[in-house]
């Protein structure tokens, strides 16, 4: 869930003295500053490497994974179209890649509208080439631009695509998007399909540190979402591998994000129905948490920011349990419908459609917006839950009741709430432990959140008054993940973190009245900080995830140890660090031991010290949290905070030989 930030922090304080950046004022020879000179034109797949975000969103680990994800879900549309049901994706030592469907092959006849050229090689180097653009090709896909697998192409120190066809093997091979080799006709081969090889260039990403789980979990979702289809991630680095096929569709997936939880229904309800060349499947179960867990899929895609099928899903769920209350008389007529927040608390829920032409927001596709989906789901939606809801009258009860308490949880927790909103980003009903700082560009402030009143008294003192607000917290706060709303808006803790940071919770969340560009978690490092930080974890996951995806939530990294020679001081945040630290002192000062200390807590460092070591932005090393995999994060979530025991004992029992315990 993390990731390491490098730090700057001259940037951080000089930000102001500059902010339109390098270049203003700037003119050339005809004194205005801005001629023919200026325009650049790129050719071919040069825009690629020159703004690869544009095409890949980032280029950290989560751009480094979109590349393979672009490749394998051309051989998804291979599997969608019913031309293939077998992918491999192999990492490989020296960080390249390899992705083998059996399905048709990549076309390597001479493409009529490039004489001369294979039409392999223009998919792999030209822009909006592709079959997904109504020429027969796929009446389905998850690809609708044309860019994907010619974008990795361009970010590519090399690339090579093998294809299958006709008993023959052809090949050709790529260097930073630009062809080196003819299309070749190796020999013969068995089989069908492509196998697409790359090393991403690093001259543009940053990375080739691929995630095992992150991506393990990505193909597990694909497997769920075309059932039938196997689909198999090694990892030659590591000698791992996983190999995922499920008959079961969305209701396995609904009951693999359930397993960790009591569920109040004994098994998912689902449906499959296409309508006007829409096939749409639905999955959903309730359980007995707090919690909302809806994933929504186009064409295998997770649009992430959901769209128009999970609107009209929700839409339809809402006033189908709101028709049955009513008939059922749990709802009485004097009664106020139950809200879409009562009735989705404790939801889990899959929504996946597939559709000939998907509009996306953007070429990272995270937000369906095909208007003619929405009715489609909530028509299908309806006829599922009307039946269902009819035959087990048991099941439907339990559900009516959850949101029934749900309902009395969100009225109790609305005179609660308005004790924490904030009425704007200046308010000064702030809590009274909150040392501020001066500085009210939000972009520009932290906040800290500190373990303890010792720890916070010497945070206070060390920290940079013009650009760091230090808010300490008593004890632990409340685990979020076993109670309502009503009893969140209770502890004292929780209210003073909402205040502090400004932006409210759930449905009221307002990111406009973000207070701080930089939520930063500071606890020991024993066994009750780690305790402090999952708690605080859970309650920003839970209730500001936002928070985290836009990349405003870290974690502070304080030492571990000082390691004294003299005069000179080493502060060091592992075991492996301080023992080699000790050991080249030793072989330099003939076996002298150099003074070690460790550090037990925050509240043992003085002001200095503690700005020195974790909070001066020059020198400090933060973890910045990101929910790389939300699917995963929360299934950890329910199982290690939930109520179930169970669970949780599996993991520990499981993890008991590698953990590291402060005894």
């Amino acid at each position: 869930m993390t990731e390491q930030l490098p730090d700057d922090h001259e940037a951080l304080l000089n930000s102001t003295n500059n902010p339109g950046g390098d270049g203003v004022g700037k003119v050339n020879g005809n004194g205005n500053g801005y001629s023919g000179q200026n325009i650049q034109i790129l050719e071919g797949l040069e825009a690629v490497r020159v703004r690869p975000g544009m095409y890949i969103g980032a280029t950290d680990q989560r751009g480094l994974h979109h590349l393979i994800t672009e490749v394998v879900d051309n051989s998804v549309d291979e599997v969608m179209a019913g031309f293939a049901d077998t992918v491999k994706v192999t990492l490989h030592a020296d960080g390249s890649v390899t992705s083998e469907d059996n399905g048709r092959g990549i076309p390597i006849d001479e493409h009529p509208q490039r004489p001369g050229m294979s039409t392999l090689e223009v998919v792999m180097t030209i822009l909006h080439a592709g079959g997904k653009f109504g020429g027969g090709g796929y009446q389905v896909s998850s690809g609708l631009h044309g860019v994907g697998v010619s974008v990795v192409n361009a970010l590519s120190e090399w690339c090579q695509v093998d294809v299958k066809k006709d008993g023959r093997l052809y090949r050709q091979r790529y260097e930073r998007g630009i062809p080196i080799t003819k299309l070749q006709d190796i020999g013969p081969a068995e089989g069908q399909g492509t196998i697409t090889s790359f090393l991403p260039d690093l001259t543009v990403m940053e990375t080739r540190d691929y995630s095992f789980d992150i991506l393990a979990q990505r193909f597990r979702e694909m497997a769920y979402l075309n059932r039938g289809m196997t689909i198999s991630l090694v990892d030659e680095r590591t000698d791992r591998e996983a190999t995922f096929y499920f008959e079961g569709g969305l209701v396995s997936f609904v009951r693999y994000l359930n397993k960790n939880r009591n569920t109040l229904q004994n098994r998912p309800v689902s449906i499959v129905r296409e309508v006007d060349d829409v096939k749409v499947e639905i999955a959903l179960q309730y359980n007995d948490s707090w919690s909302t867990t809806e994933f929504s899929f186009a064409n295998g895609i997770n649009t992430i920011d959901g769209g128009m099928h999970i609107t009209g899903f929700r839409s339809a769920l809402t006033r189908s349990l709101n028709d049955y209350a009513r008939k059922v008389n749990l709802l009485k007529e004097k009664d106020g419908n139950l809200t879409g927040d009562d009735i989705r608390q404790g939801l889990v829920a899959v929504v996946s459609v597939k559709i000939p032409n998907p509009q996306f927001e953007s070429q990272t596709k995270n937000k369906l917006n095909n208007a003619e989906v929405r009715p489609i789901v909530e028509n299908i939606t309806s006829e599922m839950l009307t039946q269902y809801l009819e035959v087990t009258p048991s099941e439907s009860k339990a559900i009516i009741e959850k949101c029934l308490t749900s309902a009395r949880a969100r009225e109790a927790a609305r005179a609660a709430r308005d004790l924490v909103q904030r009425k704007n980003v200046l308010d000064t009903t702030l809590p009274g432990k909150l040392a501020d700082c001066s500085e009210r560009r939000s972009d520009r402030c932290e906040l800290y959140l500190v373990e303890g009143d010792s720890a916070g008294g010497s945070a206070k003192q060390g920290r940079d008054r013009h650009f760091q607000a230090i808010l300490p917290l008593r004890g632990k706060i409340l685990n979020v993940e076993r109670v309502g709303l009503d009893k969140i808006l209770k502890n004292e803790e929780v209210k003073n973190i909402i205040t502090a940071i400004g932006v409210g919770i759930d449905e009221h969340f307002n990111m406009a009245k973000l207070r701080y560009g930089r939520i930063v978690i500071m606890s020991d490092a024993d066994v009750d900080g780690a305790h402090i930080r999952t708690l605080l974890l859970t309650f920003f996951f839970r209730h500001m995830p936002q928070l985290i995806t836009d990349g405003h939530l870290y974690i502070a990294q304080p030492p571990l140890f000082h390691v004294k020679f003299g005069k000179q001081v080493h502060y060091v945040y592992t075991d492996e660090e301080r023992d080699a630290l000790v050991e080249e002192y030793k072989s330099t000062h003939n076996g002298k031991e150099p003074e070690v200390g460790r550090y037990k807590g925050l509240g043992e460092m003085n002001p200095g010290t503690l700005w020195d070591t974790t909070m001066d932005p020059a020198k400090r090393t933060i973890l910045k949290v990101s929910i790389e995999e939300a699917i995963e994060a929360d299934k950890v979530f329910s199982m290690l905070m939930g109520d179930d025991v169970t669970p949780r004992k599996r993991f520990i029992e499981s993890h008991a030989k590698s953990a590291n315990l402060d005894i």
